[in-house]
């Protein structure tokens, strides 16, 4: 970590569709394309689908999703790939936008956001505590201390708390764990605080990796119980998990599943978030047709959330 701070590009996408949560879904899958693990979402009349607690600031006026990427050589090339991707979707589905462009400071970013992300129940068990805010535990409760810096997951977003309540259901004492889209590890923490064994993190953004590392070892998780690094997908994957969990977009979901075989023990269990409630049984199909048994869904704010097992009855 330097001294100065490190300034971002923030790529706002404003966007006109008939169906503006599918069109959302998959301007965020062109940013997850080009390598960025989060963005943020506004829908006017409801709280931006952010990672935060908005209700302290005003409402989004317009639709849009918005991504962040550093502000260096790289960042002209990014634009170029950015509009170009977008110029592809809007003639494949009618989609209008434009794109407003603004440099942000890292301190000042996190500084103004910091004031509306508090602690959080995000489970039957799970409490997601920012670094800086204190909490009083309750009886049983698991505590996740998380700062999640440009890396984005705080555990608030509908797909984030859908998915760490399977886990809550699903992961079971030394059980082997791989997250696929990490962001800020905060999945891990949360496998990690259930009992979970040998732990791998995979995510195509490096600075997701470096903050992931840090929100494992401020939680105390061993560091020869974990490893993560840059990479895509299942690529390069050689080991064996007993649970995989993959909190990304459906597309990619859906790709990731074609290969879920090779790398799900047997009676393993997948669980996918960051699919559209409406996308739901397209998943649930996809899984079925990889030999899965679809073993529970849970749906939250227009979002949803399957869990599959390898080599169970096909339900």
């Amino acid at each position: 970590m330097g001294d100065e701070a490190k300034n971002w590009v923030a790529a706002r996408v404003v966007f006109e569709a008939e169906e503006p949560e599918a069109a959302a879904d998959l301007i965020a899958d062109v940013f997850h394309g080009l390598g960025l693990s989060g963005v943020v979402v506004e829908t006017p009349g409801r709280d931006a689908e952010t990672d935060w607690d908005a209700a302290a600031r005003p409402l989004p006026s317009a639709c849009a999703v918005t991504g962040y990427v550093a502000a260096d050589d790289r960042a002209a090339g990014f634009r170029r790939r950015l509009e170009a991707a977008l110029s592809t979707l809007s003639r494949r589905s009618g989609i209008g936008w434009r794109i407003e462009y603004g440099e942000v400071d890292e301190e000042d970013w996190a500084e103004s956001w910091k004031a509306h992300f508090h602690p959080e129940r995000v489970g039957s068990r799970t409490v997601i505590r920012p670094s800086w805010e204190p909490y009083r535990p309750m009886p049983g409760d698991v505590v996740i201390e998380l700062d999640p810096g440009m890396a984005f997951g705080t555990g608030t977003h509908p797909t984030t708390r859908l998915c760490i309540q399977l886990l809550e259901r699903w992961i079971t004492p030394g059980a082997r764990f791989l997250d696929l889209g990490t962001g800020s590890g905060i999945l891990m923490c949360v496998a990690a605080a259930f009992g979970a064994g040998q732990m791998l993190g995979i995510d195509n953004d490096p600075l997701a990796v470096s903050v992931a590392g840090e929100n494992l070892r401020r939680n105390d998780a061993p560091e020869e119980g974990f490893q993560v690094r840059v990479g895509d997908l299942l690529e390069g994957i050689d080991q064996s998990f007993e649970v995989v969990a993959a909190n990304i977009l459906t597309p990619v979901i859906l790709k990731m599943l074609d290969d879920i075989d090779r790398v799900l023990a047997p009676g393993g269990i997948v669980i996918v978030s960051g699919v559209l409630e409406e996308n739901a049984e397209t998943v649930a199909d996809r899984m079925r047709a990889q030999g899965l048994a679809v073993v529970e869904t849970r749906a939250w704010e227009d979002w949803a959330a399957l869990a599959g097992r390898k080599g169970g009855l096909i339900g």
